[in-house]
């Protein structure tokens, strides 16, 4: 059963490009509401807790150190069908094969730094919404 929050974290390559203001824009012009979001910065044992389900990939320890390498923005939205939404503005993750208009199309640079992160899942939503946030931290 889909629900109506999603998760997404705004990655340090987009955060140090000042892209921010514009990715938050794109956000709430698809009529996506913010739940939840704050500004940080990953440790090397947080970003690897976060991505643990990937820790046998080839790619993990990468993905480790660009994720605590600097800043990120992360968030909880809402809308009706927000996962597939989400998924839908934000464009495939290879921006070379995002849709125009997207936000990887617009601010991502390359697939490994890919500007934004948007939950898989209705269950991934809410797994990394909890590693982020309390319910305190929830409007």
């Amino acid at each position: 059963m889909a629900t109506n929050r999603t998760f997404t974290m705004i990655k340090p390559d987009a955060v140090e490009k000042n892209y921010i203001g514009g990715i938050l824009d794109k956000i709430n012009a698809a009529g996506f509401r913010i739940v939840a979001m704050k500004y940080t910065k990953l440790s090397k044992v947080e970003a690897g807790a976060f991505y643990e389900v990937h820790s046998e990939r080839p790619f993990y320890r990468e993905l480790v150190d660009y994720m605590s390498n600097g800043p990120i923005v992360a968030a909880i939205l809402e809308k009706e069908n927000a996962v597939e939404d989400f998924r839908t503005l934000i464009g495939a993750t290879n921006p070379a094969e995002a849709a125009e208009g997207t936000i990887r199309k617009l601010y991502a640079e390359s697939i490994s730094a890919n500007a934004v992160h948007g939950s898989d899942s209705d269950d991934n939503a809410a797994i990394e919404g909890n590693f982020f946030f309390s319910s305190l931290e929830r409007f």
